[in-house]
């Protein structure tokens, strides 16, 4: 099973429609059950029974879950593999002690690969969807392995399996979430 947390402002949201529901497919696809849990709701035992745990993105101007970063200390210790998705990759950055910066990206982006990942194995760069308004800085225990011009694209933690992307993989690149499950134990 897969856990898939909702970041979005309120429960059943349109943003759950449109940055839940397409991984949610994703996952089944990839021949994986998921359970969705809303973020004010999550807390260490949700990741008890999970194979792996996506932290789904949302609207860009949808950032309650900021107010709220409390609610996901327990993401910080999980040893589950974790894969958070833009607002995914901010709550990431910030239980790990790093800070969010402004940063606007919308539509198709140029990303470079700087770093060596299996999840960007085999790509130098590519072209992404952005839908966000903040930027990372990184927290030193983990390695940068994407930017695009403005901002960091990609990190995973140097001693945890968690990994974020600020773009969006449903969109354009499923592959990235394809090949986060495809390392999962089943």
């Amino acid at each position: 099973m897969i856990l898939l947390v909702d970041l979005c402002y309120r429960e059943n949201s349109l943003g759950f429609e449109e940055f839940v529901l397409p991984i949610r497919r994703i996952v089944g696809r990839c021949g994986f059950t998921s359970r969705v849990i809303h973020y004010s709701r999550s807390n260490a035992g949700e990741a008890g029974d999970a194979r792996g745990i996506i932290l789904c993105g949302t609207p860009v101007a949808d950032n309650r879950f900021l107010a709220d970063i409390r609610n996901f200390g327990w993401v910080a210790g999980c040893r589950v593999p974790v894969l958070g998705i833009c607002a995914g990759m901010e709550v990431l950055t910030l239980v790990h002690g790093g800070l969010l910066e402004n940063c606007t990206e919308i539509g198709m982006t140029g990303i470079r690969v700087t770093g060596k990942d299996p999840l960007l194995e085999g790509r130098d760069d590519f072209q992404a969807y952005e839908l966000h308004g903040f930027g990372c800085r990184v927290p030193a225990e983990f390695q940068v392995l994407a930017e695009s011009d403005r901002c960091v694209q990609m990190i995973r933690h140097t001693a945890r399996p968690q990994a974020g992307v600020m773009f969006h993989p449903e969109v354009r690149n499923e592959w990235v979430v394809e090949r986060f499950l495809s390392a999962l134990p089943r």
